[in-house]
C-alpha cells in the first residue's frame, strides 16, 4: 500500500487556483485490491482529500468494503484521515466501520481502527 501511494504522490500546481498530489492515500478493499488517490486542493471548498479520492476510485470499480487505509503526508510520514474522510467511511460501512484499519505508522507497523478514532458516530 505504501509503495502504491508513493507512486502517485507528486505535488504539482495545476493552475493558479489548484494544486494536487501533495498527499496520497491507498485503500485496501475487502477483495484485497488497492485503490489510490491524491488530494486536489482548490482556492475554494471544491477540493478533495486523497482518502476520499481513493474511496471514490474503489466505489467506481464496484467495491464498497474497506479493510485498511494508508495516508502519506507531504513530509513522507503517515497521517490519520480528517474528520470528513472518517465520516465518509462511517457512512459507507455504518454497520462495520469500527473494524476499518488505519495505518498510522508504516515503518513501525502501527495500526488503529476507525472505531478507535471515531468511537461515537452521530447517528
Amino acid at each position: 500500500m505504501y509503495k502504491a501511494a508513493k507512486e502517485v504522490q507528486n505535488s504539482c500546481k495545476i493552475s493558479n487556483h489548484m494544486e494536487a498530489g501533495g498527499i496520497a492515500a491507498t485503500v485496501l478493499s475487502a477483495s484485497n485490491r488497492i485503490y489510490v488517490g491524491v488530494c486536489v486542493d482548490t482556492a475554494c471548498m471544491l477540493g478533495i482529500c486523497a482518502e476520499r479520492n481513493a474511496l471514490f476510485n474503489m466505489i467506481a470499480n464496484g467495491e464498497k468494503e474497506i479493510k485498511r487505509v494508508l495516508t502519506i503526508m507531504p513530509n513522507g510520514k503517515n497521517g490519520a484521515p480528517c474528520g470528513v474522510c472518517r465520516e465518509f467511511m462511517v457512512q459507507l460501512m455504518e454497520k462495520n466501520y469500527r473494524n476499518i484499519e488505519i495505518m498510522m505508522d508504516y515503518e513501525h507497523g502501527k495500526v488503529v481502527t476507525l472505531g478507535e478514532l471515531t468511537p461515537n458516530w452521530w447517528l
